[in-house]
């Protein structure tokens, strides 16, 4: 296993762009749930905590596939360094209105600005991956090792989060994704040499309609909106959990165990090449992630839900490896940045209807409420994959080859009815033959 991940870190430029890419999505990680603990702590209210984390959420959503589509034809650098400058200003804002604890509104706006500014590191990762590995079994390889990345920043970051903010003042965790945000970022983009070629506004890849025209792109999106609102319920659920316990400090330590399950998944799914359809591992990991969730939903103590939470752990990084790689081959190269962010930009508009409706049922029914709507989100996500196969199935198949034409016509049997243009004779040559 280790053999495999150390073939393709050692890419030319590869471990250090994956490297600053890793500190780049720290902040996704960090930014949801110390905006929830800051505003919880300081504002006395998860209904206002839940709606400010959803209006982030929203913006990245509605903005993240602009920018990529402009980082596809302009260049990663270009676009993003100007873009996540203002981001961390927009975040600066944040800080100082939340420990003035200013009226609501410079709440929302300041979220606003700095998650349409933020971008998808992530995918532009990715889209730098498919431009410098060998072949497809590296290029697997290589998501999973982002997926489990992701994974270690989810267990990471929310406890350091957590500890920060209960520990040394509400804002310290949104300080902390300031920081990372500006190091990572600038890091990142500074990294030229692996920086995929624009493409142009001119190209057709841009002249052409949206990717998510693309019935399979829908379908990943759909089931994308009811993960991320499972996700981001949860991440609200649990922080009421551990609240109810007396041990609020606790919820970043069960948010980071789910991701623990994830990371190991995620390391051995991706070491090993499947035979099983791609489709068929999808739905199968669908399933049992709602199996999973609805588990965690009936844990009545912090050690239970630790088990629990990290055994449904391991459904997580595996289908997002598989979503990953549906969409690679879904997609045209040169707009795979766009068709990885709308993924993201999917995920992140069910993390905000997540939040704001679990916020809202957990000020009336605790934190039962909100683990309702993380088992119903799971649900729903779980019919649309299982309506959607007969179009998962058909975009999981490998793309056939398509011969030259004079091999075609030949097989056909129709080699003496064309030949290359080049051959066709002029009209004046005609009488002769």
């Amino acid at each position: 296993m280790l053999k495999t991940y150390r073939e393709i870190l050692s890419i030319p430029g590869a471990f250090k762009f994956s490297a600053a890419g890793f500190v780049a999505r720290f902040p996704m990680s960090v930014v949801g749930i110390s905006q929830i603990l800051m505003i919880s702590t300081l504002y006395d209210s998860y209904t206002l905590a839940g709606q400010v984390a959803a209006a982030s959420v929203i913006a990245f959503a509605v903005c993240a596939p602009i920018l990529a589509r402009l980082v596809d034809a302009y260049g990663q650098a270009r676009v993003m360094i100007p873009s996540i400058t203002i981001s961390a200003v927009a975040l600066t804002g944040l800080v100082v209105a939340g420990a003035l604890r200013a009226d609501p509104i410079w709440l929302y706006v300041f979220t606003v600005i700095g998650g349409a500014t933020s971008g998808s590191l992530g995918s532009m990762v990715r889209s730098r991956w498919s431009g410098v590995v060998k072949n497809p079994a590296q290029l697997h390889t290589a998501f999973a090792m982002e997926s489990t990345l992701d994974e270690v920043v989810f267990m990471v970051g929310p406890v350091l989060a957590t500890l920060l903010t209960t520990h040394v003042h509400p804002t310290a965790g949104l300080v902390l994704t300031l920081v990372l945000l500006v190091s990572g970022g600038y890091w990142f983009l500074s990294q030229r040499d692996t920086e995929p070629k624009p493409s142009g506004t001119d190209s057709a890849s841009h002249r052409t309609g949206s990717v998510m025209l693309q019935p399979v792109m829908l379908t990943l999106a759909l089931t994308y909106i009811g993960a991320g609102a499972m996700f981001g319920a949860i991440d609200v659920a649990t922080v009421a959990f551990t609240d109810e316990l007396g041990l609020k400090e606790l919820s970043g330590v069960l948010l980071g165990i789910f991701a623990a399950g994830s990371m190991v998944a995620g390391l051995l799914y991706g070491a090993k090449t499947w035979r099983f359809e791609l489709w068929k591992l999808f739905v199968i990991g669908v399933i049992a992630l709602a199996v999973g969730v609805t588990a965690i939903g009936f844990a009545s103590s912090v050690r239970v839900m630790a088990i629990v939470m990290f055994i449904t752990g391991f459904t997580i990084s595996p289908t997002m490896i598989n979503v990953n790689s549906m969409v690679q081959r879904a997609v045209p190269p040169r707009r795979l940045t766009e068709g990885l962010t709308w993924m993201s930009t999917a995920m992140n508009i069910g993390v905000s209807l997540g939040a704001a409706l679990a916020g809202r049922f957990i000020d009336q029914s605790g934190s039962l409420g909100g683990y309702t709507i993380v088992i119903s989100a799971s649900w729903v996500m779980v019919l649309v994959t299982v309506i959607a196969i007969p179009v998962l199935r058909a975009a999981s198949r490998p793309r056939p080859h398509r011969l030259p034409l004079e091999v075609r016509s030949r097989r056909l049997g129709l080699s003496r009815m064309w030949k290359p243009r080049h051959n066709t004779p002029r009209d004046d040559d005609i009488s002769s033959r």
